[in-house]
């Protein structure tokens, strides 16, 4: 069953008037990616989305893997589909054509990636993984392992995963016990690691394993770690597939959703030491991860955005299908989106994913921009707005699918608690967004601590001014519904302010404070730029309409859905910014036998 089609109008209009795509091309890295190119990118993956990975949707959440002779069993249909994905060039999407890429703007790939997260979230794990395995390595790996080991990586032959969290330790790193042994140029690791998404499959002939551990002389705690590239099957010295490496999948684990994606419990060692290669300089290894782990984050908050989409498609369906009650004037039974309470639900889940795609897309172009803008002030501005956004992407994005996905199931009503409609899928998959690649805690403390409270600011006092600067614009305009987004936008960019001077006076001083506000923060930021970038849209949707282009209908939504979110969702920032300005008192109040 197939209930999905990529959003490609409004994917289309993110990339190329929010994201600024005209300007990445300016970089000589990306001329090539012109409207046409990006175009044709954006509609093949769409219809291999719809009538390859949609289906297997279903399918995949009912199946489930399993562990047989210690090997990982996929879902039907998941080998030949990545066999269709690996065959289309997907993979090589983002990455340097020297080693075999296709050059496209990292952008253009987080709208590609929507697209196949929408369609099977479970799925698409597994190369949103192997794209993170490249990226770490090409900035860390040594020349040789580069050379052995990238090419495949980005063809799709092969694929990459990551293990960090072990029985003991779960986002506490400095509890890792894995153990690896020099052996001449090449290490023995030991260990156990747990919740490893597609840590084996039959996709491909092999996968490479990035793996934290210890070696014999590390010190203790976080700065002891290592970074290990354990392949499961080594390589002859013509590059080409030798024996068995000594790491195989214990058992999958029983899950709230993505019950097409294995999470496995991977062992190493059990037979002699499963050979690894050292990444980096040794007891580095979490530093260099956090390459790995801020792409993930990244790939999360998109996500967040993608199954929202697909839990939105659904319900809109059902609500225009669904005949049920009379409205007010109406001799007849009506179907259920006539009702203003499915509309409210309706426009909180169009409204809070069109924020979510616009804070996705502008985040990832100031990557593009803060790596090859030709000046200088223009990529470390964009550096340091990158950094800022990317724990709001993963904790804000994570959060509010929470809050969309059951609204999907709630416009179904009871029918919507039934699996066989296929809304409570949604639900369940969207649970884990908030979990792995460091919990919205972790992400909130990051933002706090190494964003906010690091810089004195600076960044978020930037941000605050191309806010500012576009709520005045929308003050100006003749059109009342840009005025009514001037003004509530205001309103909640002040809120921001307040929130933000209230931790830089207290963070420093009070040791509980920066922890009480972490969270909020994270929802506040997130919804004050939700608000801010829905509010650009609408100015150019406005700026459209007047100079009569098509697609009037697309625009005018546009301006309506901006409205929307500007009256219900960012009034929020208020209460997000009363509770942090609070501070820690009420929160530690209670003695721990008063629990």
């Amino acid at each position: 069953m197939n209930d999905y089609r990529a959003p490609l109008h409004d994917i289309r209009f993110n990339l190329e008037e929010l994201a600024g795509l005209a300007e990445i091309r300016k970089s000589a890295r990306f001329q090539d990616a012109t409207p046409d190119v990006v175009n044709s990118v954006l509609e093949e993956a769409g219809r291999l989305a719809a009538e390859v990975l949609a289906p297997l949707n279903r399918i995949g959440d009912r199946t489930g893997n399993r562990v047989v002779d210690r090997a990982v069993v996929p879902p039907e249909g998941f080998k030949s589909a990545y066999q269709a994905f690996v065959d289309g060039g997907w993979p090589a999407l983002p990455f340097a054509p020297e080693r075999g890429g296709q050059g496209l703007p990292e952008t253009v790939s987080c709208a590609v990636n929507e697209i196949w997260q929408s369609a099977n979230m479970a799925f698409a794990l597994c190369p949103m993984l192997t794209e993170g395995t490249v990226v770490a390595l090409e900035q860390h790996a040594s020349e040789v392992i580069k050379d052995r080991f990238l090419a495949k990586l980005i063809s799709g032959e092969w694929t990459g995963t990551m293990n960090l969290t072990e029985p003991q330790a779960g986002s506490d790193l400095a509890a890792v016990k894995t153990r690896a042994e020099p052996r001449g140029d090449h290490y023995l690791l030991f260990g156990q690691k747990i919740f490893i998404t597609w840590g084996d499959h039959d996709f491909t002939d092999n996968i490479l394993h990035m793996v934290l551990a210890r070696l014999p002389d590390a010190p203790p705690g976080v700065k002891g770690i290592s970074l290990f590239l354990v392949p499961k099957f080594l390589l002859n010295p013509d590059g080409t597939r030798g024996t068995r490496n000594d790491v195989f999948p214990v058992s999958v684990e029983h899950k709230l959703g993505i019950h097409g994606s294995p999470t496995c419990v991977m062992s190493y060692g059990d037979n002699g030491g499963a050979t690894g290669f050292l990444v980096g300089e040794p007891h580095n290894g979490l530093a260099l991860m956090f390459t790995m782990m801020n792409h993930a984050r990244i790939a999360v908050g998109i996500q967040g955005l993608s199954i929202s989409e697909r839990a939105y498609q659904k319900a809109r369906s059902y609500a225009r299908e669904r005949v049920q009650g009379q409205i007010a004037g109406d001799m007849g039974r009506v179907t259920i989106i006539h009702h203003a309470d499915v509309r409210r639900m309706l426009m909180l889940m169009k409204s809070g994913i069109e924020a979510m795609r616009a804070l996705c897309y502008v985040t990832t172009a100031s990557l593009d921009l803060g790596h090859h803008a030709a000046n200088a002030a223009i990529r470390t501005h964009h550096l340091d707005r990158f950094s800022l956004l990317t724990p709001v992407v993963k904790g804000w994005c994570s959060e509010l699918a929470q809050e969309l996905t059951y609204l999907g199931v709630q416009v179904h009503g009871g029918m919507g608690f039934i699996e066989e409609t296929g809304a409570a899928q949604h639900y369940r998959d969207a649970r884990i967004l908030t979990i792995y690649e460091g919990t919205t805690g972790i992400q909130a403390n990051d933002l706090i601590g190494r964003k906010l409270l690091r810089d004195d600011g600076k960044a978020m006092a930037e941000l605050v001014i191309d806010m500012r600067t576009d709520a005045l614009a929308a003050g100006k305009s003749t059109d009342t519904d840009l005025q009514t987004m001037a003004t509530r936008l205001s309103t909640a960019v002040t809120a921001l302010e307040q929130a933000v001077d209230w931790l830089l006076t207290h963070g420093k001083q009070d040791a509980g404070a920066p922890g009480s506000a972490a969270v909020n923060m994270v929802m506040l930021v997130g919804t004050v730029c939700g608000g801010w970038l829905l509010t650009r849209a609408a100015l150019t949707a406005r700026s459209r309409l007047d100079a009569g282009v098509p697609d009037q209908d697309y625009l005018s939504a546009k301006i309506k859905t901006a409205r929307f979110f500007a009256e219900h969702f960012l009034p929020r920032a208020q209460a997000q910014s009363q509770a942090i300005c609070a501070g820690p008192g009420a929160i530690m109040a209670l003695t721990e036998t008063q629990f």
